[in-house]
């Protein structure tokens, strides 16, 4: 029944992708709306991800497990074919960063001098590649302002989603830590960041806004905020404050203004209402964290700095996993907790700069500093630049979102 069902997959994904690209693309070339919703879809299946693995190892301790392909991707080749049907009328350009990008790309490949399994390094670089495709598509298909505003729509719609699935496991399944639609509640916690903080700079400095909009944002970024505290992360918590903190700091630098007054005084109220509510769960969670874990993460660091040194190129992309075990001897300093099952395996290092360095090495861990703060002060050049406009609450709430998710890549995961 199993296979019948896995089989049946494959079958609907290449259906969708013969059938469903070539008429979405039609349909959106007659009807706006179909193709603002196949927009939004591009957007919402990267919180409900609906994929298919080719060559799949999903027993193995990876970061990428299989050549994947979802439904994500189908909307993107919808879009990526709008863009280039409008090419005459839109210039198709490489977007900013690209290069560093590539850079970045080129060195991670070159690491697989050292994989010991080169297949699953392949398995990162398709991820590098459907990652750059999808960043391409977006740069080049926002050539309107307008499409802003469908984006934030967008963001409220899977908010609302992500609250119903964060609910559901609460408060029906009875977990502790909600992960959401995500593989992991940390993941939960990286993306929400990145809505909630915009939501919340859309509040303090969208113009013109209706009080009944106005109220309806409120209850989006309630809900936003209740998905990060539903996820008890302890450093997920701390830096959710620090990015609307950030967020307010920067909306009254742009301006001081009666309404982002009243608007910060009635978030921040509703802010300590919500941990108030939660105040039991986050508590329990931080009196009991096993001290295990923080050990285990210090552990994993110190394997991951030794892997470096012994290979400056790096271990080989996406073999950590595989390195960090015997008879490779990273792992020597780490205490197993049952030393005669031969089966016990180390789990992966849980930061993403020491990832990085471990199986590509510190230049490449340099090139991908380089290209994310290069981003960070675009987008601070940009606040500047939209300063005063409609839109400065996109740069704004990217000013706090982007330097909370920074710098939980390295002390979030186990938190």
């Amino acid at each position: 029944m199993t296979e019948t069902f896995s089989e049946l997959k494959y079958v609907v994904f290449f259906i969708t992708l013969f059938i469903g690209v070539p008429l979405g693309y039609y349909t959106s070339l007659k009807y706006k709306r179909v193709e603002r919703v196949i927009f939004f879809l591009m957007v919402f299946f990267t919180a409900k991800m609906e994929d298919i693995n080719f060559v799949s190892r999903e027993t193995f301790r990876l970061t990428s497990k299989g050549f994947e392909i979802g439904m994500v991707d189908i909307a993107t080749f919808i879009i990526l074919l709008l863009v280039i049907h409008r090419r005459k009328q839109f210039k198709i350009t490489m977007p900013p960063g690209s290069y560093i990008f590539i850079t970045f790309f080129a060195f991670s490949a070159l690491s697989i001098i050292n994989s010991a399994v080169v297949l699953f390094s392949m398995f990162e670089l398709w991820k590098m590649v459907r990652m750059f495709i999808y960043f391409f598509v977006i740069y080049n298909y926002i050539v309107d302002y307008d499409q802003f505003n469908d984006f934030m729509k967008g963001v409220a719609a899977i908010t609302i989603y992500v609250f119903y699935e964060v609910m559901n496991q609460k408060y029906l399944q009875g977990k502790f830590q909600s992960p959401g639609p995500f593989p992991h509640q940390n993941s939960l916690v990286m993306y929400m960041i990145i809505f909630g903080s915009l939501i919340f700079a859309y509040l303090l400095n969208k113009k013109d806004t209706t009080l009944f909009k106005f109220l309806f944002w409120i209850v989006f970024f309630g809900m936003a905020s209740v998905n990060v505290i539903s996820s008890l992360s302890r450093a997920g918590l701390v830096l959710y404050a620090m990015s609307v903190i950030i967020i307010l700091g920067v909306s009254f630098f742009a301006g001081f203004t009666t309404k982002k007054a009243w608007v910060a005084i009635f978030l921040m109220v509703l802010s300590l209402a919500m941990l108030a509510k939660a105040w039991n769960s986050i508590n329990e969670r931080f009196r009991t964290a096993p001290e295990e874990s923080g050990k285990t993460r210090v552990d994993l660091a110190i394997a991951a700095l030794k892997m470096v040194e012994d290979e400056p190129l790096g271990i080989g992309l996406n073999n950590f996993g595989i390195k960090i075990n015997p008879p490779w001897q990273y792992s020597s300093h780490i205490e197993m907790k049952d030393p005669d099952d031969e089966d016990e395996r180390n789990a992966l290092v849980e930061t993403v700069y020491l990832m990085i360095a471990a199986e590509s090495g510190w230049h490449t861990l340099g090139l991908y500093f380089l290209f994310i703060f290069y981003f960070y002060f675009l987008n601070v050049r940009n606040f500047f630049r939209y300063r005063g406009t409609d839109f400065q609450f996109i740069c704004t709430g990217l000013v706090g979102g982007l330097l909370a998710i920074y710098i939980l890549n390295q002390v979030l995961s186990g938190c």
